[in-house]
């Protein structure tokens, strides 16, 4: 077996296209919090209920392997969001990977220059100027990582109004009575039933379902946690250490985990996404209402995963397909209808995507590439691999072919997990002691310190402590 390589063959980030007299002159980038990729109906969930994001799926082209890259912290939400706006991998943001610099282009800071009205909406979990710098207008904002419990929750969340000079301080931070997605839906509807001359980018940000997961009315009553399946990959808990087993999220449940808590976790987890569901369409109902449904280009997508159960786990600091993997969809002009892809894509992709669906060449500095040929063409060249992170303790790879490795080097522990997703899609058959797999584990390695190495990654895979002691 030869070893997986990583070509760059996508269509170059830099490639200019020429817009369509039916290009789309708006973009609404529609951005859930902590959304993990099976939890869509239109997408083979048969227990959640969605009709927007299922409307999303009909109308448009949905990217069925889409990746976070990870994150170099506990709040994923914050480097994701980054990646998003830039277009730049894990390891080409700021080491902290949460402050933008300004010699990171962002995608409103593009469009703005291009002659968009930019305005947001909902979370920024990022710092303040670079907010500013992208952003001409903008309501109920949120710059942190969650609505804690004791500060108002998801029902009264301290919100910012937008403020020109770009300051946004804490002090002017005031609750607002309402449920967080319903208060971003709002600003996102005031603003697209307002007159404008210039086209429009329309960031929604939403903090559902991140916990804590308090859907409101009706939505609290829709799943019964006696009507839940249990995960085929529930664990009571997780096999071995994985360096981040008393992380916050993996506390809010008593340990060891019941099939009973990963029932009731998963019913307000899918009370939470029916209810922003719900408010995407609203938003959805204003642009048809508008006339501007068909003049805009629509992105769905969330920033991780989560494991709600999976593995003995609840949150997102590890590096499994129900934490790793998040929901993608492009709708509009230009876009393919009722398509699926399964390519392997990140989430820094989507900025040079949408530059390429309007026939804008994104800046050089947007790393990512453009997924316009790929829907297009079923047949065009994709990814061989994908190249997952977490701290210092987590590195993984899943290769096209359908096979994926993880190790863990915690506290001078290594392990090894190799899985077949084509056989193993749930990832509960560890096969790296399978002596008939010695020679895929070995290629695997391979592949895995050759993604490292491509993104830039300043840990060295190949000595025991993967060089944590000389960082």
């Amino acid at each position: 077996m030869r070893p997986i390589l990583f070509p760059l063959i996508f269509l170059s980030a830099a490639c200019q296209m020429t817009p369509s007299e039916d290009a789309p002159l708006n973009v609404l980038v529609l951005y859930t919090d902590d959304q993990r990729f099976n939890t869509i109906a239109a997408l083979g969930n048969d227990e959640i209920i969605t009709p927007n994001m299922d409307r999303l799926v009909r109308e448009g082209t949905a990217f069925t392997h889409a990746h976070t890259m990870g994150g170099l912290h506990g709040a994923l939400c914050a480097p994701s969001r980054a990646m998003l706006m830039t277009g730049r991998p894990l390891f080409s943001l700021l080491e902290k990977d949460d402050a933008i610099p300004p010699e990171h282009i962002m995608m409103p800071e593009h469009l703005r220059e291009a002659g968009f009205t930019t305005f947001a909406t909902g979370k920024w979990h990022n710092d303040r100027s670079s907010f500013a710098r992208s952003f001409q207008h903008g309501d109920h904002l949120f710059f942190g990582g969650m609505h804690w419990p004791g500060a108002g929750g998801h029902e009264a969340p301290l919100l910012n109004a937008y403020d020109s000079t770009g300051a946004f301080p804490r002090d002017d931070r005031r609750p607002v009575e309402g449920f967080s997605s319903m208060l971003y839906a709002d600003a996102a509807i005031e603003f697209l039933r307002a007159p404008r001359d210039a086209p429009f980018f329309v960031y929604v940000s939403f903090t559902s379902p991140h916990d804590p997961r308090t859907p409101p009315s009706p939505y609290d009553s829709w799943y019964h946690p006696d009507s839940m399946s249990v995960p085929e990959n529930f664990m009571p808990t997780h096999p071995f250490d994985n360096g981040e087993l008393r992380v916050r999220d993996e506390m809010l449940r008593e340990h060891p985990r019941t099939e009973q808590i990963a029932r009731e976790e998963l019913a307000t987890y899918y009370g939470m996404i029916s209810e922003v569901d719900a408010q995407i369409g609203r938003i959805l109902e204003v642009l048809d209402e508008t006339g501007q449904r068909d003049r805009t280009l629509i992105v769905f997508a969330g920033d991780n995963g989560l494991a709600v159960g999976s593995h003995g786990l609840l949150g997102k600091q590890n590096l499994y397909e129900h934490s790793m993997r998040v929901p993608l969809v492009f709708a509009g002009p230009g876009i393919p209808r009722g398509e699926q892809r399964d390519a392997l894509v990140y989430i820094h992709d989507i900025f040079p995507t949408v530059s390429s669906v309007l026939g804008l060449a994104p800046p050089a500095t947007a790393e990512g590439h453009s997924l316009l040929p790929i829907m297009q063409d079923v047949q065009a060249p994709t990814r061989d691999a994908v190249f997952y992170v977490y701290r210092d303790l987590q590195r993984g790879v899943r290769s096209k072919s359908g096979w994926k490795l993880i190790q863990y080097n915690v506290q001078g522990d290594r392990t090894d997990q190799l899985f077949n997703l084509n056989e193993d899609p749930h990832e509960t058959h560890n096969l790296a002691n399978a002596p008939e797999h010695a020679e895929r584990l070995a290629v695997m390695e391979t592949a895995l310190v050759q993604a490292s190495q491509l993104y830039n990654d300043p840990l060295d895979l190949q000595v025991e402590d993967w060089g944590k002691g000389q960082r």
